[in-house]
């Protein structure tokens, strides 16, 4: 079916009013039951994964490219709009051509035998997309964000994701005690622990957690993994971004798998 093509020319549209509404509450696709999606990239990433938007907004520029105007009819429905109402609506500093509008159902829920990456507490955004990009890249299946973690799908997440989202089960606000339910051993990183990384053996499938970036992993979570394991690091440094530890953690769970 052809999509359905409307210009706009007026801020008050009710449908630029409701994504302004969502674009500024990173945790606003839980009120509203829509996530925005800026940038072609993040459109094509979802489409290649099987997902359709319901909405595409593109900037009457944007619409004048063949490869743009074909990734925005691809939505069953389309704005067009000038590219100052564009840019009222996104969170990036040079407003992106395109959006989706994806419907957002709630999280997924928990599967018990799946490789994952459980978030304690991670409060920055990058870091948390950076995660869920290296979860992706290594064959990890599902990530679990236990309350106080970033919202997985708010703008800056979605961006540092890189379309990682749209490959992985997202499971998020769930307490602690829910991964009880997990039936794959829980690895952690300690800086107190003489087990280095490299010289154990993994097992797989499993689940990494990661900690809060100043405090850590809880000690009710730690007591909970199976394994303690520390990342060498010669050249002295205290600790690594969590964003780091976890590509070092979860490339070396895919190494000792090949």
């Amino acid at each position: 079916m052809a999509a359905a093509i409307k210009a706009i020319s007026s801020r008050d549209n009710p449908l630029l009013v409701r994504l302004r509404k969502l674009a500024a509450d990173p945790g606003g696709y839980r009120k509203h039951g829509e996530v925005l999606l800026e940038g072609d990239h993040l459109a094509a990433a979802l489409l290649q994964r099987g997902g359709l938007p319901s909405q595409a907004v593109i900037t009457e520029a944007g619409w004048q490219v063949p490869a743009l105007r074909a990734l925005a009819e691809r939505a069953p429905q389309v704005a067009v709009v000038p590219a100052a109402l564009m840019a009222g609506i996104g969170t990036l500093e040079s407003a992106a051509p395109l959006m989706f509008v994806l419907p957002w159902t709630g999280g997924a829920s928990l599967q018990a035998d799946a490789p994952s990456v459980v978030l304690d507490r991670l409060q920055d955004a990058g870091n948390v997309g950076a995660v869920l990009r290296s979860a992706a890249a290594f064959g990890f299946t599902q990530v679990i964000a236990l309350k106080g973690t970033a919202a997985l799908w708010s703008p800056k997440v979605l961006r540092a994701g890189m379309g990682a989202h749209f490959a992985l089960r997202l499971v998020e606000g769930i307490e602690a005690d829910a991964l009880a339910a997990l039936t794959v051993p829980l690895l952690a990183t300690s800086s107190h622990t003489p087990h280095e990384i490299h010289r154990a053996t993994l097992p797989w499938p499993c689940a990494w957690v990661l900690g809060h970036e100043g405090q850590g992993v809880s000690t009710a979570l730690m007591a909970r993994c199976a394994q303690a394991l520390r990342i060498p690091q010669p050249g002295g440094e205290e600790s690594l971004n969590v964003a780091a530890a976890a590509a070092v953690c979860l490339y070396e769970s895919a190494r000792q798998r090949i």
